[in-house]
């Protein structure tokens, strides 16, 4: 499993332990992920995604993850959510076509 945010993108960045005495050594610098599971109003199912914490607090600003993925574009998502985006609009056209 890639440590990638699949709402931001954050992964995880290199840099250096450096001690008292000024000597270096390689480190990575992880970033807080969490697997989360946001309820999808359209799909009327939980969606299970392994985001950072910030990440969640997008998802919570822009008004859940049916709003966040709808009004973000393709460009700016990894794999698992376009995939997630193009099953919510999916049912939301099918839904719109029964009206």
């Amino acid at each position: 499993m890639s440590r990638v945010c699949e709402i931001t993108k954050k992964k995880p960045m290199s840099g250096h332990n450096v001690s008292h005495s000024e000597i270096k050594t390689k480190r990575r610098f992880l970033p807080n992920l969490h697997m989360a599971s946001f309820l999808s109003e359209i799909l009327g199912t939980k969606v299970k995604l392994y985001v950072s914490s910030r990440g969640i607090k997008t998802v919570e600003t822009n008004g859940g993850i049916d709003a966040y993925l709808l009004n973000t574009g393709n460009s700016k998502l990894t794999d698992e959510a376009k995939v997630i985006k193009a099953r919510i609009q999916k049912c939301q056209a099918k839904k719109a076509s029964k009206k």
